[in-house]
């Protein structure tokens, strides 16, 4: 964690910066550095897990909430270098379901930080609409008041047409919450085979018999969404065993993707629910940054961080993160891709190689017939 002189030098630094012509210098800089990570490869998909505004603040002898904004502002800065960069998708951890658990007076204040931010966000001529850029909120609707829903929904539909990228907010939201559903809408659209038909069909009864058990729990979860991009899967109780059920899981529709067939039990696949989760019409998740020193995922993008993600686990607080630590780590990214790149055509051109020499040596139809033996 960084010490108290390292907050000194951190702030002086700030306000070096802040000074006309170091501003103006180091926007030159970051021009140029962007201009020149385009020229090579691009992660087409960023997560962040913008940790460390709550220690951040602590530190800093600041207001929790403080620190939530001193964050927005760090999420802006590096939102506009990625859209500047050519990034497609940012998907940002704004809140995840355990931090429910929080007091409800940070709770309430994050909810209110979140309906401002929004706004901000998705306002004519600010950041998103600059870089074309629409809002996805992934996550469990049914856990979110009514006013908070009302600005998720503004802010959706007034980016709906941008097309040239896509910012997705995870709020409320848990990786294992994402999966479930996923699950849950693949159950839904299964056709059971006949030795399983009588089976299921008992779970099915039994799901309907839960389901309106935990309506009579929870009779707010009858009310409809106000928002058209929604859909209802089954009921699932979350948590320990001890802990109280929640009502029926209410989520966006994000990826837009209707199943006209119905799913046959059998050919279900990684693929299956890799199209059936929140990102289902996104680009495969390149590269994933953790602040504040934390390594762990925290339940967040863990089936989308596959073997060629690249995760970073940065030693600063979200609020501290900056364009001079995100552009060395896009510029890292960018070498590895291209030796990843360059050690594909090598081998494709090795085996193109063998191929040849093995038709030099027994002639071509010989080959060809060799090859149709094995």
């Amino acid at each position: 964690m960084p010490s108290n002189g390292l907050r000194t030098s951190l702030r002086t630094r700030r306000w070096l910066f802040s000074l006309p012509p170091i501003e103006w210098l180091s926007l030159r800089i970051q021009e140029a550095l962007i201009g020149a990570l385009r020229q090579g490869p691009i992660p087409q998909h960023v997560a962040f897990v913008m940790d460390g505004n709550r220690r951040f603040a602590r530190q800093s002898h600041i207001e929790t909430t403080e620190g939530h904004n001193l964050g927005f502002e760090a999420l802006a800065k590096i939102l506009e270098i990625c859209y500047k960069a050519g990034v497609k998708v940012v998907t940002i951890y704004a809140f995840s379901i355990e931090n429910f658990k929080r007091s409800k007076y940070e709770v309430d204040a994050l909810m209110d930080i979140a309906k401002i931010k929004l706004s901000q966000l998705s306002q004519h001529g600010d950041l998103l609409d600059r870089y074309g850029a629409k809002i996805r909120i992934l996550g469990h609707r049914s856990l979110v008041n009514q006013d908070v829903l009302e600005a998720i929904d503004r802010a959706m539909e007034l980016t709906k047409h941008n097309d040239k990228a896509i910012l997705n907010v995870c709020f409320p939201y848990t990786s294992r919450d994402e999966i479930t559903s996923a699950v849950q809408s693949i159950v839904a659209l299964a056709t059971p085979s006949k030795s399983k038909g009588r089976h299921l069909e008992t779970l099915t009864e039994e799901a309907v018999e839960t389901s309106d058990c935990l309506l009579e729990s929870h009779p707010q979860s009858r009310s409809e969404s106000p928002s058209s991009n929604t859909t209802m899967a089954s009921t699932v109780v979350s948590g320990s065993p001890n802990s109280a059920p929640l009502p029926l899981r209410e989520h966006i529709d994000f990826a837009g993707v209707h199943h006209k067939e119905m799913l046959d039990l059998e050919s279900i696949s990684e693929r299956t629910i890799t199209d059936h989760l929140f990102t289902a019409d996104n680009p495969p998740l390149d590269l994933l940054i953790r602040t504040s020193g934390v390594e762990r995922l925290s339940d967040f993008m863990l089936w989308q961080a596959h073997q060629d993600t690249d995760i970073e686990f940065v030693d600063c607080m979200w609020p501290e993160f900056d364009v001079w630590h995100f552009l060395p780590i896009l510029l890292g990214w960018g070498l590895k891709r291209k030796r990843f790149l360059r050690e594909v055509k090598l081998d494709e051109e090795r085996t193109h190689s063998r191929g040849a020499n093995l038709s030099r040596d027994w002639g071509h139809n010989d080959y060809v017939q060799e090859k149709k033996g094995l």
